[in-house]
Order: structure tokens, then C-alpha cells, then sequence
């Protein structure tokens, strides 16, 4: 992104030795990464004009519309020139010719044929450059994605600890702080969230502080703004009657012994009984200690085994299961079928793939739904997701069985003090 700032602050220093500046440039990465803030802040930086447009804008219901939008904007550009065209969400217009079976293809398909040619027809040593955003590489046109049109692909993922914590920097400076907050605790305990998701947590913190008319915004407050995000709202006028509360407490202290007891398993760092969001009764948080990007076929298992220690617990102690394992079973199953399906970790089936065309950044369900497998195939894997879920639901079932006493203790505590951080629970379960 530095070079192309370079690019339009001093073009000749990359002609002068015949290299062309690239044309296109596309950035790619899951939503709330900061796609559209980088390509604005691309522009700020090199001080040229900014035209932006989001992809949907060239759709019309009206036939040559959008081509003729197209036109416009390339000529409003190079009057323009030094300047960036940015296309926000270009799968909106970009994607792949012939895939879409509904009607109004044709009027994208000319608005993206137009956007082709405009693409090669300009020169960029008047010093325009396009970029695009997208989440959906996937379904690009392949002629979009050639070189000489969009040639550079820069990807803009999903922070690392260390990103987290310089997101976190920026957002708190118009907050008063109090002397307790740790940015990098607070970047450890939010694997996987992106920029929009930090930013909102910033801002739920500062909200819960001024409700509670506190003069600084603490770490507690950061903690129950991240819980917010992670789990829900807080219902505690949700009126559960004592038996279905002693039920959650089982259930979640089955998963939050279940993780402290399996050697692959994140730590605990929470386990409450009071209801959440829309439909959490209760809830376990577990947060890795580091940063992960590979996970193994040990990791996997004790991870089904831990989703389904809840549903065990109950069983253990109330001799029969209730609804409130449904969604521990729909991951739990999700992720037996992945380790088989995708990531080859089966012992009958061997290292194969069953998956085409899985999104790269965005979940659409019935996607990944395996093609053209023979009836056989199917069965095979159908036998080998019951038999990885089933085998992680026993050992489950074992572990509490073993420790029967302890989970009665400490579900009693957590019936009375509603919340266990994660160092009692360590303590409880040592002594």
C-alpha cells in the first residue's frame, strides 16, 4: 500500500526504468477488516482525489445504466488525474459471467464487460488507479482477477494479537481510562475479532461506565463489553425456575471440568448461570492461551469432546438429557464433518477431500454441501461424523463420571455465586 502512495506522490522515480504502475489493485479479507478505511487512508496519504463507489450503485433495474455509470466515472477520473477509483464490494458487479441464473444478468454482465474494457483502455501514467473491495474473491470474474487489470491482491486478514492491540490503541484515545486497563490482556481475549468488532467493544465499555456513572472506564467494564459480544446481553430478570437452573449449572460445569481435564482443551476463563442473549441460559468462555492458526486432529477432538461434555454432565447426574445441548450439537457435528469432509483426518476414508467451492471468508450455508459423491461415499462419511461424535460424547461421559463428586460441588457453588472466573475453578478442581 506504501508503494502505491509512492506511485502517485512520484511516478517517474518506477518510469524511469520502462515499469508500468499496476492498474488495479484489490483487497481482499472477511468483512470488518477495514478494507474501505485502508483504501481511504491510501488516498490521504498520497493527498489526491478520492472517487468511491460501492458496486451495488452500477446495478440498475434499467438495461445500459450501470455501463454507462461505468463510463462516467472513468472519465470523471482521469479529468481528475492523480487520483484513486475505489469500488466497494465489487462482487456486487464483478461476479463470474453465466453463474447467476436470474434475470437482470444481462445488464451486470454489460456493466462488467463495460468495467473490462474500461480497464484496459486507460493509461496509468496519468496516474489513475482502481482498487476494489471484496469478500467474496471466490466468485470474481477471472477476467477481472487477470495482470493488467486488477494485478495486485493484497489481503487484509483478520488481526494477530499484537494487531489487536494497536486497533485497541486507536480506539481508546477519546476515552478516559482508569489505571487498570491492560490493552494486551484485553487483545488476548478477543481471538478472531476483527477491527469493527474492537471498535464496538471500545464503545459498548464506555457506554456500560457511563451508565454506572463511574469517572473512568475500568477493566471490568472492557470484560463485560467483551462477554456482551461474545455471548449477549445479560437477562437477569429472566425468571428460571430451580430445576431448570440446577440443569444449566450441571450443564455448564460439565463443559468447564470436561476443558480443564482434557490436555488439548483451551482454558477456561468463566462459566456462569446467568442467561444470555437470546437464547444462552447459561455460558462457558474458554480463551486460548496463544495465538492459533493450524489446529490438530488431537486439538479437534478434545474441542467435539468439550462441546459435548454439557449434554454429558446432565445425563451423569439427572439420568436423561434436556434441549439445551441443541447448538453444542450442531458444532459439534459441524466440526466432526469438517475433520472428515475437509481437512482428511479420517481413518476409514483416508486423506481425501470431499469439499468443493467452500467461500473463503464468508459462511453460505449449503456451499460446502458435498458434490458428486457416489451413495456409497456418503454413507462412509455419515458413518465416520457418528462415529468421531460418539466417541468424544463417551470419553466426555467417562471424565465426569470419574469425578462425579467434584461436579456436584461445583455446580453447587456456581448455583450460589452464579459466576466462577477461571482461577477458582482451577483452584476448586485442584483441592
Amino acid at each position: 500500500m506504501e508503494e502505491v502512495i509512492e506511485f502517485l506522490r512520484n511516478p517517474q522515480k518506477f518510469q524511469r526504468l520502462g515499469g508500468k504502475i499496476p492498474k488495479g489493485i484489490l483487497l481482499v479479507g472477511p468483512p470488518g477488516t477495514g478494507k474501505t478505511l485502508l483504501a481511504k487512508a491510501v488516498a490521504g496519504e498520497a493527498k489526491v482525489p478520492f472517487l468511491s463507489l460501492s458496486g451495488s450503485a452500477f446495478v440498475e433495474m434499467f438495461v445500459g445504466v450501470g455501463a454507462a455509470r461505468v463510463r462516467d466515472l472513468f472519465g470523471q477520473a482521469e479529468k481528475m488525474a492523480p487520483c484513486i477509483i475505489f469500488i466497494d464490494e465489487l462482487d456486487a458487479i464483478g461476479k463470474a459471467r453465466g453463474i447467476s441464473p436470474i434475470s437482470g444478468v444481462d445488464e451486470r454482465e454489460q456493466t462488467l464487460t463495460q468495467l473490462l474494457s474500461e480497464l484496459d483502455g486507460f493509461d496509468t501514467k496519468k496516474g489513475v488507479i482502481i482498487m476494489a473491495a471484496t469478500n467474496r474473491p471466490e466468485i470474481l470474474d477471472p477476467a477481472l482477477l487477470r495482470p493488467g487489470r486488477f494485478d495486485r491482491h493484497i489481503l487484509v486478514d483478520r488481526p494477530d494479537i499484537k494487531g489487536r492491540e494497536d486497533i485497541l490503541k486507536v480506539h481508546i484515545k477519546r476515552l478516559t481510562l482508569a489505571p487498570d486497563v491492560n490493552l494486551r490482556v484485553l487483545a488476548s481475549m478477543t481471538p478472531g475479532m476483527v477491527g469493527a468488532d474492537i471498535a464496538n467493544i471500545v464503545n459498548e465499555a464506555a457506554l456500560l461506565a457511563a451508565r454506572k456513572d463511574k469517572s473512568a472506564v475500568d477493566m471490568a467494564d472492557f470484560e463485560e463489553a467483551i462477554e456482551r459480544a461474545i455471548a449477549g446481553l445479560e437477562k437477569k430478570s429472566r425468571v428460571i425456575n430451580k430445576k431448570e437452573r440446577e440443569i444449566v449449572a450441571y450443564h455448564e460445569c460439565g463443559h468447564a471440568i470436561v476443558a480443564s481435564v482434557l490436555p488439548h482443551a483451551d482454558p477456561v476463563r468463566r462459566v456462569s448461570v446467568i442467561p444470555r442473549g437470546i437464547a444462552a441460559l447459561g455460558y462457558t468462555i474458554q480463551l486460548p492461551t496463544e495465538e492459533r492458526f493450524l489446529l490438530t486432529k488431537s486439538e479437534l477432538l478434545d474441542r467435539i469432546t468439550v462441546m459435548l461434555g454439557g449434554r454429558a454432565a446432565e445425563e451423569i447426574i439427572f439420568g436423561e438429557v434436556s434441549t439445551g445441548a441443541r447448538n453444542d450439537l450442531e458444532k459439534a457435528t459441524d466440526t466432526a464433518k469438517s475433520m472428515v469432509t475437509a481437512y482428511g483426518m479420517s481413518e476409514k476414508l483416508g486423506p481425501l477431500s470431499f469439499e468443493r467451492g467452500r467461500p473463503l471468508f464468508l459462511e453460505v450455508p449449503g456451499v460446502s454441501a458435498p458434490k458428486e459423491l457416489s451413495e456409497d461415499t456418503i454413507r462412509k462419511i455419515d458413518e465416520e461424523v457418528h462415529e468421531i461424535v460418539i466417541s468424544a460424547y463417551e470419553k466426555a461421559k467417562t471424565a465426569l463420571a470419574e469425578r462425579r463428586e467434584k461436579l456436584k460441588e461445583v455446580a453447587m457453588i456456581l448455583l450460589e455465586k452464579e459466576v466462577i472466573e477461571g482461577d477458582e475453578l482451577k483452584r476448586l478442581l485442584a483441592g
